[in-house]
């Protein structure tokens, strides 16, 4: 069984996608698409940069899900492939699991831009700047981060954002608090603790603002049954129900992402096969959870014709 996986924020670079489109006119048409639901240029920001302005929230988001679409529509298209086919799941890392939601036929490429652009803007809006930080912490586990944020909160949020892998857990909160947990981390049993260069707190309480925009704007939006299921971040469990999807993207906003779970129980389902678009993020995460797995990222037009080969 194999499960395609898609990245969350941080994968994103100048010149992302640069190579694909000059080379596939399936990437072509995903970027121009984008680019008009959008009513931006949001490839010539992908490909040319300024990197700062690539990095906003706003444009880094649909710009991640931009780069990983493009290169499975390039694969489908160009190596006479259908997802359905050959995927058993879909998942994504935070934004990723809108990008996996498009790559299985729930939301089309439009929206799927515009509801990433919305969050974007509700989640940065949330918090004033400077307010809010997150911090990774390496050689910790879920319960030495949960430990960590618990001492450190002294009344302020500080909570677990990501639960990653068995070595790298990310907090989020109150500056105030994650500059203490930052401090007490190694007291705790962490090897390091470093602060994260982000412009909000993602994925903890003080997301409430951004998951109340979230929930107008995915009432309005259409989505339909996916093709395949797909491992939700908050519950990592399989959902295919509309409703329940819906539901839980909003509660995604304020949420953990419990991506070692998700990948446990994909792995556990029988997923012996994970194939990461558009990033080189998660499939190293994969293999420090399941070792004995395949995973692998599909970048370039090269590793786009390796894996229509070994299918």
């Amino acid at each position: 069984m194999r499960a395609f996986i898609f990245p969350g924020q941080g994968s994103q670079a100048v010149g992302m996608g640069k190579a694909l489109a000059e080379a596939s006119a399936a990437a072509r048409e995903v970027f121009q698409e984008v680019d008009e639901a959008l009513g931006q240029h949001l490839s010539a920001l992908m490909f040319e940069g300024p990197a700062d302005e690539l990095t906003l929230t706003a444009n880094a988001q649909p710009a991640i899900m931009a780069n990983a679409i493009a290169t499975l529509r390039v694969l489908e298209k160009e190596g006479g492939l259908k997802l359905a086919d050959k995927a058993d799941y879909v998942a994504g890392h935070s934004l990723g699991e809108y990008t996996a939601l498009c790559a299985a036929g729930a939301l089309d490429l439009a929206t799927t831009a515009l509801l990433l652009r919305h969050r974007g803007e509700a989640m940065q809006a949330a918090v004033p700047v400077g307010e809010g930080a997150m911090a990774a912490l390496l050689g910790a586990d879920l319960s030495i981060a949960e430990k960590i944020a618990a001492a450190a909160a002294q009344g302020e949020v500080c909570t677990v954002a990501n639960d990653n892998d068995p070595s790298q857990v990310v907090i989020s909160g109150a500056k105030a608090a994650i500059d203490r947990a930052i401090e007490i981390a190694k007291d705790f049993g962490a090897k390091r603790a470093i602060a994260l260069p982000v412009s909000a707190p993602f994925h903890c309480p003080l997301m409430q603002p951004a998951a109340e925009a979230m929930d107008k704007a995915l009432a309005d939006a259409r989505i339909d049954t996916p093709l395949v299921p797909v491992f939700a971040n908050v519950t990592a469990q399989p959902v295919s129900d509309v409703d329940t999807i819906r539901k839980l993207l909003v509660e995604q906003v304020t949420g953990m992402v419990r991506w070692r779970e998700s990948v446990i129980n994909m792995a556990d389902t029988g997923v012996e096969r994970f194939i990461e678009f558009g990033g080189k993020v998660l499939s190293p995460m994969v293999k420090r959870i399941v070792p004995d797995v395949d995973a692998s990222s599909v970048i370039s037009m090269d590793d786009i014709e390796a894996l229509a080969k070994s299918f």
